[in-house]
């Protein structure tokens, strides 16, 4: 099949080679020309196109155009290539995008005659060897027309065992890419996905800080009324090495996982994590699954609390430390302990 993709980042180009791999035909298209011509010469895309309204010319209808654009661009570039494109036409949304904006958005492409589908796509920069997972909204018709592209950009069903039970032929799902129900759905499914990811980070992070801290006992301590003293420091002398407790956790753990893979491969690299300053970003998707959980009732004290401890980490709560500080000196007269 043609595809004309417009963003051409790590993830883009990526997903693009993937799709060229499988005899695929890519036209891309970058704000950057140097990105796009770079990429030509790797031969990462077919040909590249200078406007959004050269790529759509470049492509054959009924057309297909993936959008792996942020979430905050997908609306300006709408507006402006949804005019270049004729009925029947599809528009994919590979990125982070709100799935409420995407329920808008289908609504208004229908009018059109443009299809939209939300693509929630899960596989960072080793999607190009490993496969991305695809969890996709919009309507069926359009999701079957389009199933050599998903099926392409899969991990395919010999990425994991088959669950037991499971027989015959191997379902979508099973290959790595689910229709997961009307527009905003797959968007939906990527969401709470992401809010899973940052509660699981925060497990490992917490549980490799106890690990860190388990020699406190023997450290001098300060004696003082502001320090709650350690009850039994000899319980607290163990030097671990977390470089090798990661590895250990990797084989035949149950908490084993590529998140845990990637820690260990951090450990390698530095196995203090100087290189990182601790400061967590969020991309959109924890805040929405936490606003989703209360919108429906449904409790998420693990995901919103990770999801908080990411704010902390940049300093969002410097502000309510301090206030805490004023009001304990204000009723005890206790003083800051430094340090």
């Amino acid at each position: 099949m043609q595809i004309g993709l417009v963003g051409l980042g790590r993830m883009g180009a990526n997903m693009s080679r993937r799709w060229l791999r499988d005899g695929h035909t890519v036209v891309g298209h970058a704000r950057h020309v140097e990105t796009v011509n770079g990429l030509v010469a790797d031969k990462a895309i077919s040909a590249g196109a200078t406007s959004l309204k050269d790529l759509v010319g470049q492509l054959a209808a009924p057309r297909v155009v993936w959008l792996m654009v942020p979430a905050a661009s997908v609306d300006a570039t709408l507006d402006e290539i949804v005019p270049l494109l004729a009925r029947g036409d599809v528009v994919v949304d590979g990125g982070n995008s709100y799935y409420v904006d995407d329920i808008r958005r289908a609504k208004t492409l229908a009018k059109e005659g443009i299809h939209y589908l939300d693509c929630g796509t899960s596989g960072g920069v080793f999607g190009l060897e490993r496969g991305y997972c695809l969890m996709i909204g919009g309507p069926a018709e359009a999701v079957k027309r389009l199933d050599p592209i998903f099926r392409s950009l899969a991990p395919g069903v010999a990425s994991a065992p088959r669950t037991p039970g499971r027989t015959g032929e191997p379902s979508a799902a099973e290959n790595g890419y689910l229709h997961c129900g009307p527009s905003g759905a797959g968007h939906f499914v990527k969401m709470v996905h992401n809010g899973i990811e940052y509660g699981l980070m925060a497990a490992y992070a917490e549980g490799l800080n106890i690990l860190k801290h388990a020699n406190a006992g023997a450290a001098e301590r300060e004696v003082s009324a502001e320090i709650t003293p350690l009850r039994e420091p000899d319980n607290y002398k163990y030097d671990l090495d977390l470089t090798e407790v990661a590895e250990v956790w990797r084989r035949g753990s149950v908490v084993a996982s590529w998140l845990l893979d990637l820690t260990a491969q951090a450990f390698m690299g530095n196995g203090d994590l100087s290189n990182f300053e601790g400061r967590v970003s969020d991309s959109g998707e924890g805040r929405w699954t936490s606003i989703a959980a209360i919108d429906v009732g449904a409790p998420a004290p693990i995901l919103t609390t990770a999801l908080y401890e990411r704010f902390t980490s940049r300093g969002e709560a410097d502000f309510a430390d301090r206030v805490l500080s004023a009001m304990r000196y204000g009723f005890g007269g206790h003083e800051e302990q430094k340090g």
